[in-house]
């Protein structure tokens, strides 16, 4: 642990877009893994490894972010927020939230877990006298993912989209940055970094720097991703089978097979759930098969099962595969 690391900014702000439908009703970041939301185990491991200061941005459901996170007093650090009446993306985000930073942070996206030992981060960002080191590891898909292209001295050289077959390095959502990087955006005005603002500091050399690392990396952007992430934790932690949240009803006949349940959800008599996701609220009538699949309750007035292929409406549920 050390006292002397930078503050860090967690970005939160996002819509999940890859992760609906289960992010209507939580922001990503609140969603439970092994029944601990994602922001918890992210400023738990930030105070592990000497973090105190952590800015975390709101937009999207901040209501369900703030009711787990608080000030943070009890995760050990000092928790503040900065709001996004519009979302400001992933380079606007950090310019409206310098006031509250110091002149070198963590950045850290909200839907990674990873093993990244910062202090290491913190000393590549240094040796290189980088304007922004981010961490990355082996690119684990290029077909699915975008990549980082580096040359032989960790240099950045440009950015690549999935499918691209050039070897590259895969970012995996947690960087260190100068604020100075960001002073320049005008205050308000949606700015990407990756796509934006960083593709522009790649005009001139050194600017952008990588820390490769060997961690482990969990995915949690779509609703396939997430399950098996939380599956894989729950194991990890001697919790295999289903993972259950707050004041849950399950009736002593329904079967239940590595499944997450949120909050408040009731499951009926005879119901079977296998390999499924239960979000907050979700009340399974007696007799319901449930299998890899998502369910989210939502008004009945919302036509929001056209969005997504093979969902269904049953009651206010909308039910999704995974």
């Amino acid at each position: 642990m050390n006292d002397a690391l930078p503050p860090a900014l967690v970005l939160a702000a996002g819509l999940g877009v890859r992760l609906q439908p289960l992010t209507f009703c939580r922001a990503k970041a609140a969603v439970p893994i092994a029944g601990t939301p994602l922001i918890r185990r992210q400023l738990a491991r930030l105070t592990m490894l000497g973090v105190r200061d952590v800015v975390v941005n709101l937009h999207h459901r901040p209501e369900t972010i703030a009711a787990v996170v608080g000030d943070g007093t009890e995760l050990g650090c000092n928790v503040r927020y900065s709001w996004e009446r519009t979302l400001l993306g992933s380079a606007g985000g950090p310019r409206r939230a310098l006031p509250l930073l110091e002149d070198r942070f963590f950045l850290i996206n909200c839907d990674t877990l990873c093993d990244v030992d910062l202090l290491a981060l913190l000393d590549t960002h240094l040796t290189h006298k980088s304007k922004i080191t981010l961490a990355t590891i082996t690119n684990p898909n290029p077909q699915r993912y975008g990549g980082v292209l580096t040359d032989v001295d960790g240099q950045v050289t440009g950015f690549t989209q999935a499918g691209d077959p050039r070897e590259s390095v895969h970012f995996v959502g947690v960087q260190v940055a100068e604020a100075t990087v960001f002073e320049a955006l005008p205050e308000g005005v949606p700015t990407a970094s990756i796509g934006g603002l960083y593709d522009t500091l790649l005009r001139k050399p050194g600017q952008v720097a990588v820390h490769h690392m060997s961690g482990n990396f969990h995915d949690i952007g779509t609703p396939a991703t997430y399950f098996r992430t939380a599956h894989a934790i729950g194991a990890n932690e001697g919790h295999p089978g289903v993972s259950l949240g707050l004041r849950n009803v399950v009736h002593p006949s329904a079967h239940l097979e590595r499944s997450v349940l949120w909050n408040d959800v009731t499951v009926e008599a005879n119901c079977t759930v296998i390999d499924c996701v239960l979000a907050d609220g979700v009340r399974l009538t007696e007799g319901t098969t449930l299998n890899r699949q998502a369910a989210v309750r939502m008004p009945s007035s919302t036509r929001e099962s056209a969005l997504f292929p093979g969902a269904i409406r049953r009651g206010d549920l909308l039910i999704v595969p995974i």
